[in-house]
């Protein structure tokens, strides 16, 4: 073994570990739900989860992947395009496009693989691509991955800036192609992107909008089809990418959704479809029981708002200064990285798990912790959280 590797790696983790950014792994012991067993700590309040709707645990889609692994087997041992398509996965991107109203849709192994397999293979050079400054990491990259590849031009514009997105288009008016990348709902803030007023400026550039709505699947809109139903475009959208790993059962995976041309495409030339195996029949089966459980129950939608505003009016009245927001994810801005990250361990021990987030990943001085609430907290585990946020603050020295 080489000791020289080894003790760069070290060194490395011990630099994490001085600034007291490194991150540390909790076990938990339990399905994914509102609250869990976590090994070593007994049952814990989750505020950390993406289980927005509570599916990860719902009878109807853990059944539904227990009777895809009798029928299908445990995997797919091929890529799509070899004898990795089975059925089931023919079913739920049928599902899919109805549900976020598109022609089709592309499933993938992950949301990360569906961006990253997306913008290379849509994107040729003499394009140009321009990202919002708050995307998400699989988005930066992707568009990463496709100028290495292409040689296509790329921009950023700040944040919900359509100003400075109208002015980078026009700087590049003569590109080939235009494409705005935008999450739907940005994770760190719990911020919605002007949907509508990207549509009507990608009209006015001649360009084409994607949108990563992994955070607004199954949460934002009526009946959970997102950002788009959210601000009545549903099917206004020309790409739209989201996770299976969130509200729509938990499990894995992704999907690229659009015209059907562009699915087509993908099957060609994507090579994260290409060399990947197809997504396991028994993770395909969940969320398409996941997507048809939705359809059929709206009202988990409703349940996840109504619990998402009370606690932020809770936690506001708390004495805590949460962003604003429309979204299950509140963020309760501390200040200080050390602070937050403090204040999440000792919640740990009151029985709360909730991440604090500071610098990098968030700008110095707006340290937080990112509560994201779920349609499986009851009204009783929210006024807990409070409770103990509240406590944990004073002892902390944040809330006076």
């Amino acid at each position: 073994m080489n000791t020289n590797f080894v003790s760069s790696l070290q060194s490395g983790l011990d630099d994490l570990a001085a600034k007291g950014t490194l991150k540390k792994l909790n076990y938990l012991a339990s399905p994914q739900a509102a609250r869990v067993q976590m090994e070593g700590r007994g049952e814990v309040l989750i505020l950390s989860s993406n289980n927005y709707l509570g599916l990860c645990n719902e009878p109807e889609v853990v059944e539904a992947g227990i009777g895809a692994l009798r029928q299908y087997g445990a995997g797919t041992a091929s890529v799509r395009f070899i004898c990795g398509t089975f059925t089931v996965h023919r079913e739920l991107e049928a599902a899919l496009a109805r549900f976020v109203g598109t022609q089709a849709a592309m499933s993938y192994v992950s949301a990360w693989n569906a961006n990253e397999g997306l913008t290379a293979t849509i994107v040729e050079e003499g394009d140009f691509v321009v990202s919002d400054a708050l995307n998400h990491a699989s988005i930066i990259d992707s568009i990463r991955l496709a100028k290495a590849i292409t040689k296509c031009t790329t921009g950023v514009y700040q944040h919900s800036d359509l100003d400075d997105l109208v002015a980078k288009l026009k700087a590049n008016q003569s590109a080939r192609r235009r494409i705005i990348w935008t999450d739907g709902v940005f994770s760190m803030e719990g911020s919605i992107a002007k949907l509508p007023q990207i549509l009507q400026i990608a009209k006015d550039h001649d360009a084409i909008v994607v949108m990563d709505d992994s955070h607004a699947t199954g949460v934002l809109g009526r009946t959970g089809r997102g950002t788009a139903e959210h601000f009545g475009v549903l099917g206004e959208v020309d790409v739209i990418t989201s996770t299976l790993g969130k509200a729509l059962g938990g499990a894995a995976g992704g999907f690229v959704a659009g015209p059907a041309a562009l699915c087509d495409t993908l099957t060609q030339r994507s090579r994260p479809q290409l060399f990947s195996n197809a997504l396991p029949p028994t993770v395909a089966a969940s969320s398409l029981a996941a997507v048809e459980f939705l359809e059929s129950h709206p009202e988990r939608v409703t349940t996840l708002r109504e619990n998402a505003n009370y606690f932020r009016a809770a936690i506001k009245e708390a004495g805590f200064n949460p962003l604003d927001g429309e979204t299950p994810i509140v963020p309760i801005i501390i200040g200080e990285t050390a602070d937050a990250i403090r204040m999440s361990e000792m919640l740990l021990a009151e029985g709360i798990f909730v991440t604090g987030f500071g610098f990098p990943v968030v700008p110095h001085g707006t340290a937080r912790l990112r509560c994201q609430i779920s349609a499986a907290h009851t009204r009783a585990d929210l006024d807990y959280a409070v409770r103990a946020i509240q406590k944990v603050g004073r002892k902390a020295g944040v809330l006076r």
